[in-house]
């Protein structure tokens, strides 16, 4: 692995617009399910994470599974969250708004 395929930790698998594009792709996905299954979009839509913070939990995942599937506690998930943000600088707002804990509700009507 080189050094422009590892950041602070985090591995870069794929650039950051393939990695958005897949999330986006992905809530797509779960939208269109929850379409189809009766739920009512304007209950829904706002309960689901943004692409850059699908993104994030994506690559959070990925760094968990490689330290063997251990849950990591608060004070390692904000270094886990870190290494993301510096790896990624655009993801650095939706990683911030993760550690804020905000919930993805955060758009109201």
């Amino acid at each position: 692995m080189t050094a422009h395929e590892e950041t602070d930790g985090v591995r870069r698998r794929a650039s950051l617009e393939v990695l958005r594009a897949e999330a986006a792709d992905e809530l797509s996905t779960v939208a269109w399910e929850r379409l189809r299954s009766g739920e009512d979009p304007w209950e829904f839509m706002q309960e689901l994470p943004s692409v850059d913070e699908l993104v994030v939990l994506t690559l959070r995942a990925e760094l968990i599974h490689a330290d063997n599937d251990r849950r990591p506690n608060r004070d390692v998930d904000y270094r886990m969250l870190r290494q993301i943000a510096l790896a990624y600088p655009p993801l650095s707002t939706a990683v911030w708004r993760l550690l804020d804990g905000e919930p993805t509700r955060r758009r109201t009507a």
